[in-house]
This record gives C-alpha cells, structure tokens and sequence, in this order.
C-alpha cells in the first residue's frame, strides 16, 4: 500500500525535465501551478499545467484524473469567479466549497463541459440547446415566405379595400366588430398605453376576454393588470351590419385599425374571431397570418405552439377521470406526462408542434420543421446551396453565416447524423458534452481554461479524428485545454500528458510520469506509457466460441433502422458496432430489448438495472415496431447493465447494493453481546434511529447554512464521522466494530471476512473485476460510470443460472485500457457460464476479442440503419465498406 505523503509547505513546484523541454517559454505562455492537492485520493501532488497548450490527463479509473481536473481547477476557478461578486449576489449562486489544496498560481476563468444528460425536458431538441433554433426562428421571420395553411397559395400584402372586399363577399348580412389588437399576449399593465387611447377619443375595450367600456381615466386606474401575466387587449372601433351600403364605413374603420395595431385588424362574427394583417391574406380562403416574428416559430410559445398539444407534438391520455384527485397531475404534462400518461402522437399538428400558420412559412420552398428534420449534414448542404432573391439574401446574408458556422461546430464534433429536432432528452452523455463543446467553440473566447471529461465517450474511432482538430481549434483560439481522456488517439495528438497513477483509490492519487507523449511512451513508470508504446496490450483471443443457438429480430425499423432482420448468436459475446448515429442503440435498446422482454414477461423474468435498481423500461421504448422475434424460448431471462448510479444519496454504497451489508449486520447482531444486550440486525443500520447517531441522523456529517457564503460541513462531533451511536459502536467482531467495517476497502474485508463464504464470495469479485480499492460504505455518488457498472456485474457473476442474455451499452466509458483488460475477465467469465452477452461499443479493443460481431452503417442518421458486415472481427476486417472493419485490419 502507498502511504500518503506529509503535508508539505507552499514552495516551488516541482517541475520534471520533460516539463521543462516543453517548448512553452513561462514569460510567454505560463503555466498553472498546483501545491499540495489533496482533494479525494490525492496524495499532496505538486503540478503545473501548460497554459495554451492541449493537455491530456490520464490514468486508471479512480487514480484521480477528475479530482485533479474537476474537483481542484474546476472548482476553484468557479469559486474565485464567484467570490467576485457581491455578497447578494452569492446569496442566490452560492459557492462551492474551497478544495483541499495548498495554493494555485496561474489559474484562469475556467468552465466545465463534462459528462452529464443536457436536460431531461421534453421541450428541449438540439436546435433549442444549441440556440441554432432560435437563429432559424429569426430567419423565417424575417424572409419567409407565406403560404395558406388550407390553399398552400402564397400570401401575398393586402390594401384595407381588399380586405373590405372581402369581408363583403364572406360576411354579407353578419354584424361584424371592428377591432384593433394593440397587444397581443404580453406581458405589463398598459396603464399609459389605455390613457393615450383614451385620450384619444376611444373608450370601449376588450381586455383578456372581457369587455369594458370607461367613462373616465379613472377606471383605467382602477383596472390594476397584474404585470406579471400575459395580456391581450383590443380596442373595439365598431360594429357594422355588412351589405354595400356600409363599405366606406367597413374601409374607414379597418384603417383606422392599421394605424392603431400596426397594420392589424381583428374582426369578431358571434363568437369567432378572425384576425386579418394588412400585410398577409389569403382572398380566396378568407385566412389571414400574422406578421411574422421569431415567436411565432417557437413551439414554446402560445404563438407558435400547436393549440391541440401545447407544442409538445404528443398528446396525453391520463388513466384517471376528472374527479379523481390525482387529476390536477394532467394540468403538468412535461412533469407527470412520462410516469403517469400514455403518449401519442398528436393529430392536430402529426408531432411537428407548430401551428399550420408557422408550418406554412417556407425558405427554399420547406418549413421550418422540416428544415430542423434534416441531419446536421444534410442542413449543412441545404444552407450552402440555398438560393434567395437579391432583397432576401441580402437580409439573411449575416444570419446565414451565423446558422452555418454553428452547424459546422456540431458536424466537427462528430454530431453530424443528429437533427435540429431531435429530442434533448435521447441524447447520451457524450453527445450531449460534444454539444456544449460545439457550442463553447461558437462563443470564441480566449483565455479561459476548459476541462473536458472524456468527450470521446461515444464516438467511433472514425470521427475521432474531427474531435481531436476540434480540440485543437479551442487551444488555438488562445484557451488552455484539459482533458481527461483513456483515448491512445487523443494522447497522441496532446501537447503534454498528464499520467496519474499508479493504481486506484488510496493506491493512487499521484503523478506517475508528465511530458509529451513521446516521453510518458518511454517512461517504465507509467502504465499509460506502456499501452502507448505497445509495451502493453490487449490480446486478440486464440479461439472463437460457436453459437449454441440464435433469435432472429425481423422488421427493426425505429428511427433510421432500413426494416432489418438480424440475426444473433447465442452463448457467444456479440459486438454491434458502427459509426455514430448508424442505428446500434436503438437497435438493441429500442427493438430487441422490449421484444425479449415482452416474451420473458410472463415470469418476471427480465430486468433493467437503471438508477432506480429494478425499473422496468419506460413505455415508450416498449411500443416497438419489430414484433417478430424468433428464439427467445433459448434464453430464461435478460439483464440490462447500464453506468448509471447504483443509488442516487450518500446512503447507498457498494456495500448496501450488493446485499454484504444484510449479511454483516447479521453477523453482528448474532454475536454474543448483541444477543445480551438485545441488540436485532436493525441496531447496525445506519437508516434506523435505535443504532445511528442522533446527533447527524447516520449522515455522519452535518451541515451548517451561511447564507450567501458556501455551506459548512462538519464531521459530526458527537459520533465523529462514524454514523453509530456509542452503545451500537460497543460490540466488536475481531476487533472491529461496524463503522470500522464500513471504512474497509474490498481487499482489507476480504482477508477479514474469509471465513464467512456468503461474504467473502462477493468482496473476492469486486476485487476481480479491479475494485479492490473501493470502500465498502463508500457513498454511491462518489462512484464513477464505471466503477458503478462493475459493481452491477458483481451483482451478476455472484448470481446462479445460466441460459442469461446480458445486454451492456458502451461499457468501457470512463475505462482505461488496463481496466478494459480485468473488464473483459469478467464479461468472458459470464459468457463461459452458458450464458449470451451483446455489447454495444466503440472501443476497437474489445471489439477484437469478440466472437461475433455485427456492423451498422455505412454512415449515420439516414444514410444509416443497415447492416454493413457481420461474422468474426476478421471476416468484418475483409469488408471494405466497414469504417469499423478498416481499423480493426490496423490491429488484427
């Protein structure tokens, strides 16, 4: 075990001579200095990082690469940003709480583009997030062209005899109200606004509905609009029976109306009303639209939003009736809508949000819907090649620019098969980092220090490349760049690497070998350096497992699936590759998956495990449309390992989710003085009152709120950080009582619980699959992606039973190779016990050591959703039209 270091005094950082070979003169360039980090595992590290250079840090998982990037620079430079501002100020931003360090020099403006979902709202698309949405808003706006939502004819600008002519031939013998709309849904209480009209000689108004009529300025004043709320006023002109003879008044009044409402006249027969532009009618159709504004394209306004769904393009069908009182959950659709409602796709609007007026708008003859459908790639070469009339280009020209330059930001990124519309909510981790990255790009600031988290997470080697010019583009806009990231391309094309080491947990947290890559290559120290220089790899199987059967999906057509039918082995481990976007996930997540299930259903037999541990899919993946499954009758159950956290409090832990816990607090309870003092297995839970603290309820810590200062943590006096009250800590087991057990890491209780099999078998896997290192009440939100999937699989290898298909997405994120390696011992260890495995991956490594393997492709989004190769690595290394079989030819 590596001891951690005595706390050393503030001085000069210690610089290697690689550091000092980097062509970065410290007048010039500078660096940032870090003296004594000891945030998490950190054993009182000394670093400097390059300023305008791509540094990469990397290690094995939990060695401390994010505590050194995140939780250190990150955090810090957040908080002296922060600390900045004024004390109100604070009060609502709040400041995190200052890492364990001992001085930072150098250290800029820094922001964080890390690993997480861009938002879980079903409002939320691509367009939106990446405000490239609202740019096309103001496009159509601006140059777009009507159209009749019923005709399809153009629409062209309307004198008041036109629209009197018309209203003649429509309305003949009707009484009409003339009316001008000096404010439509805003917000204010127009008390100025109502005055100068009055004033003006017009006293009768219809305000939200409601019609008033006042004698004096003080009604006005009475009135009291709540600013707060959205408004619509209408100033009432007149009322006129329609027939000839009344056509000078009609064109008087309807002028009179433009002059008020800009060009607008709102027209109400009964109880309809028909609102007309002097700029936009359709003659033949008596429709009339609008003037265009941004908001009237935006599915988050009332004015754009299609009035049957709200601009969700779904509609809700809630299982209770009106009375029910659960029923007021219906008012929320965006909250309630996914646990409570089943989803269709709204008639009205065919899942496209806007309104027909906003759908009828085009620019190079398409909508804006459809315009958002296209790939990135696609809009790309539509943008390009648009051609416009001398006025229109000439408006458009500098928003053009703007739409073409951020799109090229996410084709870059390797986001090119996405859409505008695509739903934030879909996205995975990676792509929703890529697209913050995209989007930092756009901004083009200069020195500032980004941290990104693995943002290779997700994208196959083939676009890889587009990241790494990406990258590059953020440093040479004069911005030092950090990355944590296990990618050998992304090292390689790094200024100066980072090697943090030189195991996990308390065997890391120290800086094993610095330099450029050519010099971490040839550093023996570092393990990072080995698999750089080929010293290390991961090895090509010698044989290949034959099937012992197959199902066979038909008729796989989400999304951008072309009607597939495949076929997959069983008893075998089945890679499904292809580059991003090529139709892997939904494939086996949104096709095979709610099949299996369905079939399996009847004996509760098929499980997720997602954060909530034991959640069914959600029911939209379970509308699939391929129902034809052949061969499920081979397999007794499925199993679904994703990263997501084993627990979502400080209260879970490895050793709770993993069911040790039950077992050592059995132990415990059957002790001879537990059973004295009446001590029951409750007494040792740190989640019931008899056993815990009193003072920090079993938290351990309390915390203190300061206001507009950060909040204070602070072990708990009374149990000192241990969770169990004095009487509970009195019984002993060898020694140790159960807040002692709880600090153990996996290797220390696996040699102390040895002779209890029931225990001893799980810690002996976790320390199998690499996680000796962990804790055994090491809180689950301190777990890494990774580190919680291996725990899942634990669960899995600790289980009895064969005849398993498991399904894992992209389990190497967040591994580095040497992790990889234990990672592919355990998954080959479930294979060998009888049992099916699919693993949607990227990584070339374990795509290599698969026996079977089955490639989308040939590209992404549309050009996608076919099967472009399958057998072994080899033969799909034989196809040329495999991105995937052209590097694995590289390393096979």
């Amino acid at each position: 075990m590596i001891e951690q270091n005595t706390k050393k005094s503030p001085g000069k950082p210690v610089f290697t001579p690689a550091q000092r070979d980097m062509s970065m003169p410290e007048e010039k360039n500078g660096w940032i200095k870090v003296f004594g980090a000891r945030e998490h595992n950190l054993k009182n590290i000394d670093v400097a990082i390059a300023k305008g250079k791509l540094t990469v840090i990397t290690g094995p998982s939990g060695s401390g690469k994010s505590s050194l990037a995140l939780d250190i620079l990150f955090t810090e430079g957040k908080r002296r940003y922060m600390e900045s501002l004024s004390s109100y100020a604070r009060q609502f931003l709040g400041i995190a709480k200052k890492p364990d360090f001992d001085r930072i020099d150098g250290l800029c403006p820094a922001i964080a583009i890390e690993q997480k979902t861009v938002g879980a709202n079903p409002r939320s698309t691509v367009g939106t997030i990446t405000e490239i949405y609202d740019y096309l808003r103001v496009l159509y706006a601006r140059i777009g062209i009507v159209h009749c939502p019923k005709c399809a004819t153009v629409i062209s600008a309307q004198s008041p005899e036109n629209i009197g002519s018309m209203l003649l031939a429509t309305f003949a013998d009707s009484v009409i109200t003339i009316a001008a709309p000096v404010v439509i849904d805003k917000k204010g209480e127009f008390v100025h606004e109502l005055e100068k009209l009055f004033n003006s000689g017009f006293y009768r108004f219809k305000i939200d509905g409601a019609n008033y009529k006042f004698s004096s300025l003080q009604d006005i004043k009475t009135l009291k609009l709540q600013k707060t709320y959205k408004h619509t006023i209408d100033l009432v002109i007149d009322a006129i029976e329609i027939n000839p003879s009344a056509q000078a008044r009609l064109h008087e009044s309807i002028e009179t109306a433009f002059k008020l409402a800009s060009g607008m006249v709102k027209i109400s027969v009964g109880d309809k009303d028909f609102l007309y532009s002097s700029h936009k009618i359709c003659l033949q159709c008596a429709q009339s639209v609008p003037e265009l504004e941004p908001r009237f394209f935006s599915f988050n306004s009332p004015i754009g939003a299609c009035t049957n769904c709200n601009g969700l393009g779904k509609i809700h069908e809630w299982p209770w009736a009106d009375n029910d009182p659960q029923a007021w959950k219906a008012d929320y659709p965006d909250f309630f809508g996914d646990k409570y409602a089943t989803e269709h796709t709204c008639n009205q609007c065919h899942g496209k949000r806007l309104n027909p007026f906003a759908l009828a708008v085009t620019v190079g003859q398409t909508n804006i819907f459809d315009l958002c459908d296209l790939s990135i790639k696609d809009l790309l070469s539509f943008l390009q090649n648009l051609k416009l009339d001398e006025t229109s280009a000439e408006i458009a020209k500098g928003l053009i620019q703007e739409i073409i330059s951020r799109t090229t930001f996410l084709y870059d990124v390797g986001l090119a098969y996405l859409s505008l519309n695509r739903s934030a909510r879909t996205l995975s981790g990676g792509e929703g980092q890529r697209i913050r990255l995209a989007t930092q790009i756009g901004s083009a600031l200069s020195g500032v220090l980004y941290i990104l988290d693995e943002p290779s997470i997700g994208l196959h080697q083939r676009d890889n490349d587009r990241l790494i010019e990406t990258l590059k583009k953020l440093r040479d806009q004069g911005n030092t760049v950090v990355v944590v990231e296990h990618d050998t391309d992304t090292m390689r094309a790094a200024d100066y690497i980072i090697d943090m080491g030189p195991a996990a947990g308390i065997l890391g947290g120290q800086v094993t070998a610095v330099g450029t890559p050519a010099c971490v290559a040839a550093n023996p120290q570092s393990l990072s350096g080995a698999y750089l220089s080929g010293v290390r790899s991961i090895a090509v199987p010698t044989t290949i497992r034959e099937p012992s059967g197959s199902i066979t999906l038909r008729h796989a057509r989400h999304n951008n699936l072309q009607d597939l039918t495949v076929t997959f082995p069983l008893g075998v481990l089945c890679g499904i590759s292809g580059v991003s976007g090529s139709g892997k996930s939904t494939l086996i997540m949104q096709e095979l998956v709610p099949a299996l299930q369905r079939e399996l259903s009847g004996s509760r037999r098929s499980r997720t495990i997602t954060p909530d541990t034991g959640d069914a899919l959600s029911q939209s993946q379970d509308m699939s449309m391929g129902d034809d499954l052949e061969g499920a009758q081979l397999l007794e159950s499925l199993v679904v390992i994703d990263q997501a956290p084993i627990g979502r409090t400080p209260r879970s832990n490895p050793a709770t989710y993993l069911g040790l816990f039950d077992d050592i607090r059995k132990l415990f309870a059957a002790l001879p003085e537990s059973n004295a003092r009446g001590y029951k297995v409750g007494r040792f839970s740190f989640n019931v009152s008899e056993g815990r603290c009193f003072e920090c309820s079993g938290d351990g810590i309390i915390k203190v709120n300061m206001q507009f200062l950060p909040e204070v943590t602070m072990t708990c006096k009374s149990c000192k950080g241990k969770r169990y009250n004095a009487q509970t800590l009195d019984i002993t087991y060898k020694g140790k009582h159960i807040a002692d057990v709880l600090d153990m890491t996996a290797y220390e209780a696996a040699d102390f619980f040895k002779a209890h099999k029931q225990i001893f078998k799980r810690l002996e896997l976790l320390c199998d699959v690499g996680l000796d290192y962990i804790k055994l009440g090491q809180a689950s939100t301190t777990l890494s992606g990774g580190e919680a999937q291996r725990i899942k699989l634990v669960d899995e290898l600790a289980k009895r039973g064969n005849k398993t298909m498991y399904v894992l997405d992209e389990p190497t994120t967040g591994l580095h190779s040497s992790d990889i390696e234990r990672l592919l011992i355990v998954l080959n260890r479930l294979v060998d016990k009888g049992n099916s495995m699919i693993v949607i991956e990227h990584n070339i490594d374990v795509l290599k050591t698969t026996d079977h393997l089955i490639d989308l492709g040939p590209e992404g989004g549309h050009e996608g959703g076919f099967v472009v190769a399958q057998g072994t690595p080899r033969e799909v290394a034989q196809c040329a039209q495999s991105f995937t079989g052209q590097y694995l030819k590289k390393v096979l």
